[in-house]
């Protein structure tokens, strides 16, 4: 116990990085892969195509091989960002793909009558997506959105090796300080991300059964 109380302002700011990080990141993803979901499903098709090349792009790069390029390669153009925040533009762009084929999936499991329906009724197809597709979408991709998070949030410790301080950089720093107590430096690391992640799929599991009934 004298542990935990003896590093836990390190602990404390570290969980609160790793929380802002998550949440700033996940906020970009969720707003980029919504919007590369309905350019995946929209009828002009160089606006699909270069969806779909975002997509396939980002899903199939190791997330570390996009920190590098945004952290170190930038700044050789001149376009240099803070640790923090490439960290929250990288692990933003990385996983909006991966909510843009969850969102997409959503997208493609409303009846195509609705759509169809908007539009004899003289909706646009942004304003069918907006005002009828998407609000049922969401609905039907409460888990695979929920799993994407969580799978983000873990994500965020490859942060500590570009200089950003949040639970896993912890891990390193009080590994070093404390090598006699390497077990509970790790025990310390794992309630940080499941004080995240643990409610985070309560919240989902509850959200669904939430949708389920209005659905």
């Amino acid at each position: 116990m004298q542990f935990f109380i003896d590093n836990f302002p390190l602990l404390r700011d570290a969980f609160l990085t790793t929380l802002s990080l998550s949440l700033l990141a996940g906020l970009l993803a969720l707003v980029l892969g919504t919007l590369l979901a309905a350019l995946r499903v929209s009828p002009i098709t160089p606006l699909r195509g270069l969806a779909t090349f975002y997509v396939e792009t980002f899903r199939n790069t190791p997330l570390t091989v996009v920190f590098f390029f945004l952290i170190f390669g930038l700044p050789q153009i001149d376009f240099a960002v803070g640790f923090f925040t490439g960290s929250v533009i990288a692990v933003g762009l990385y996983t909006a793909a991966f909510v843009a084929e969850a969102v997409r999936s959503g997208i493609n499991a409303v009846p195509s009558g609705q759509a169809e329906a908007s539009r004899a009724l003289g909706l646009s197809f942004g304003q069918s997506l907006r005002e009828v597709v998407l609000p049922q979408a969401f609905r039907t991709v409460v888990p695979p959105l929920g799993n994407v998070w969580i799978a983000m949030v873990k994500n965020t410790s490859i942060a500590a090796g570009f200089a950003v301080t949040e639970l896993t950089a912890s891990l390193q720093r009080l590994s070093n300080a404390n090598a006699g107590e390497l077990v509970l430096v790790l025990l310390a690391i794992v309630l940080g991300y499941m004080l995240i992640t643990v409610p985070s799929a309560f919240a989902v599991s509850r959200l669904e059964r939430r949708v389920a009934i209005l659905r």
